[in-house]
């Protein structure tokens, strides 16, 4: 039994020493000291021996087993140091090479448009406030003159999740909230996402930005809208930039009007940009109707205002001289990298 434990250990030691990898090692010890291993079996034998003889036996199998497990644990000890050693060489990172450029984002032409109007409007003392984007229909619509069944409705119309909420058409709604908890006076933006339930053009889209403007105070006149729009246009397009006002009909606004200015592009003397009119459209506009300040509770007899609203999307498409507004939603790198 001696002369068999003795063969079966440096059998053993003898493939560890020759082996070339973790996996060959587990090979070994699986072939030797697992359940169906070499010592197992012989400890298995141990039936066949005499019973004054089992301790001698067993400490010459417990001593075998250390010397094979002792000699497995340093072979696999330095397998994993040259792993280790292989890896860290593998790894090894050059501080003096350039550094590999991570592909930074930038702001979308919306953003810029977007930031560029709100700096505007501060420097004029105008406040930026928001509101929800799923909205009453009494805000979206009555509190705004626009009462049921009125044609308007037609002309935005809009995505309804019942009867009395709606997505909605304009930011508006956030100025009737304003002026229904906040005295006059009022100078206020409200830049958001709005919805019409239109067919994607060129032109058109189910979802765009709006930024309406609201200015309630005594003394409010047709001149001080003029005056402000006219600034803001010059400081958004150009000093050169002249602006042209043309009657209109705004259920919120009386008297209304529409905005052009002069075309950046020619100058307004006629081009393909302008169609040949030399004047582009950016805005509508007007004096608060009494009804709307009345309805969210300013007297109008005492205080007066006019507001405005303008689309982002199109602010951006001429300042950039975009023609088509899919291309800003598109996320083509291509493009939006442009900018």
């Amino acid at each position: 039994m001696k002369e068999k434990l003795e063969k079966i250990r440096q059998e053993a030691i003898k493939r560890i020493s020759e082996s070339k990898d973790l996996d060959a090692l587990n090979e070994i010890r699986v072939a030797y000291l697992g359940k169906k291993g070499e010592l197992t079996e012989v400890l298995k034998g141990m039936r066949d021996v005499a019973a004054e003889d089992r301790p001698k036996v067993g400490q010459m199998v417990n001593d075998a087993r250390a010397a094979i497990e002792e000699k497995m644990e340093a072979a696999k000890e330095e397998f994993t140091r040259r792993l280790t050693e292989q890896r860290l060489a593998a790894e090894t990172i050059d501080v003096t090479l350039p550094a590999s450029k991570k592909d930074m984002g930038h702001p979308h032409p919306n953003t810029v448009a977007l930031e560029e109007l709100q700096r505007i409007f501060i420097g004029m003392g105008y406040e930026v406030v928001e509101g929800p984007e799923v909205e009453l229909d009494y805000y979206n619509f009555e509190a705004l003159n626009i009462p049921a069944n009125h044609p308007a409705k037609d002309e935005q119309d809009t995505f309804y999740i019942n009867k009395e909420i709606v997505l909605r058409t304009q930011t508006s709604p956030v100025q009737v909230r304003v002026m229904e908890k906040q005295k006059p006076p009022i100078r206020i933006i409200a830049p958001g996402r709005v919805y019409r339930s239109d067919e994607v053009d060129a032109t058109h889209s189910p979802c765009f930005h709006q930024i309406e403007g609201l200015v309630i105070d005594k003394g409010i006149t047709m001149a001080d809208l003029k005056g402000t729009l006219a600034l803001f246009a010059k400081e958004m397009f150009g000093a050169d930039t002249k602006v042209k006002f043309r009657p209109h009909h705004f259920p919120f606004t009386e008297p209304s009007a529409e905005m052009d200015v002069t075309c950046f592009k020619c100058g307004g003397k006629g081009c393909r940009f302008c169609k040949g009119e030399g004047w582009i459209e950016i805005l509508g506009c007007g004096m608060v109707h009494p009804k709307v300040l009345r309805m969210s509770g300013i007297d109008p007899d005492v205080y007066s205002g006019f507001a405005f609203g303008i689309g982002l999307e199109r602010i951006a498409l001429l300042k950039y001289e975009i023609d088509d507004m899919r291309l800003l939603y598109e996320n083509d790198e291509r493009f939006l990298k442009q900018f």
